[in-house]
């Protein structure tokens, strides 16, 4: 029988509820206000400024909520349970109209979004090929052809409830389309792994 292997593929994870209700309304009450850094590709989003869980105590709370789920991660990127630290936390405020461009997280290895708002079927984060990728140069392209996980450019992540999560490796593109309905609220992080091992050259991670 012929058989189709998924070669090195590229680990998502998508936690539904990773924090209730009443934790969401607190984050969205506190901070939502300050959001007060413009970002250079829209006016109408904004975020917070970087922050660490010691920072306040609500961030403590969503660190521990979100540590178990980083561990079960990382054992998909690195084949080891590691500990794992986060790096820095900041929230977002996408006005109507607003967009994130495409990009990726530098300085660290697994990135993730915690979605505080409804989100707008529209205005879901799309997940891409990096441009400088190892594809063909040239494309079949077309109407009448079929996406799919090995021909596709873009994957639109699963619409998420308010307190979901979802894990990706930082080098991953992404970007979120103009918001197409209200206010869209998230709160992103990066994170890092206590330390690295590779056959005895150790890199230890300070966070």
């Amino acid at each position: 029988m012929d058989e189709v292997f998924g070669l090195f593929p590229v680990p998502f994870m998508r936690a539904p509820a990773t924090l209730d209700a009443a934790l969401v309304g607190e984050l969205i009450t506190y901070f939502a206000a300050r959001t007060t850094r413009e970002n250079n590709s829209s006016p109408r989003l904004t975020h917070t400024q970087m922050l660490q869980p010691a920072d306040h105590p609500l961030l403590g709370t969503v660190a521990a909520r979100l540590a178990p789920k980083l561990v079960e991660f990382g054992t998909h990127l690195f084949g080891e349970r590691l500990d794992w630290g986060l790096k820095e936390m900041w929230v977002n405020v996408l006005e109507q109209g607003g967009h994130q461009a495409m990009h990726n997280h530098a300085n660290s290895f697994v990135s993730g979004v915690v979605y505080l708002t409804r989100t707008h079927p529209g205005s879901q984060t799309v997940f891409m090929k990096s441009p400088g990728g190892t594809d063909f140069m040239f494309r079949n392209d077309h109407k009448r052809m079929t996406p799919g996980e090995y021909c596709a450019d873009k994957w639109i992540s699963p619409a998420p409830e308010p307190g979901d999560m979802v894990l990706f490796p930082s080098y991953v593109m992404h970007a979120v389309p103009p918001n197409q309905g209200e206010r869209r609220i998230s709160l992103a992080f990066n994170a890092i792994p206590a330390r690295l091992d590779s056959w005895g050259y150790v890199i230890r991670f300070g966070v």
